[in-house]
């Protein structure tokens, strides 16, 4: 599995998991929830500052989020 495919899966499973909307992560990452829509169907890359937000926001470690261990 691709790293993108593995990652965008996990931010939307992550999101569903906590009951959350687009628009909610959206306001978190301080971004559109078109811009967020788009990184987490993976038409666009997710920035980095975003990946550590996102990683504080659910207590999960990049790792996990990036599908690496």
């Amino acid at each position: 599995m691709a790293i993108t495919s593995s990652y965008v899966k996990r931010m939307r499973d992550l999101r569903e998991d906590h009951d959350l909307t687009q628009q909610q992560v959206a306001d978190v990452l301080g971004t559109s929830q078109t811009m967020y829509a788009r990184y987490e169907r993976g038409a666009n890359e997710l920035p980095i500052r975003h990946l550590v937000t996102l990683c504080r926001f659910y207590g999960v470690s990049a790792d996990y989020f990036l599908d690496l261990r």
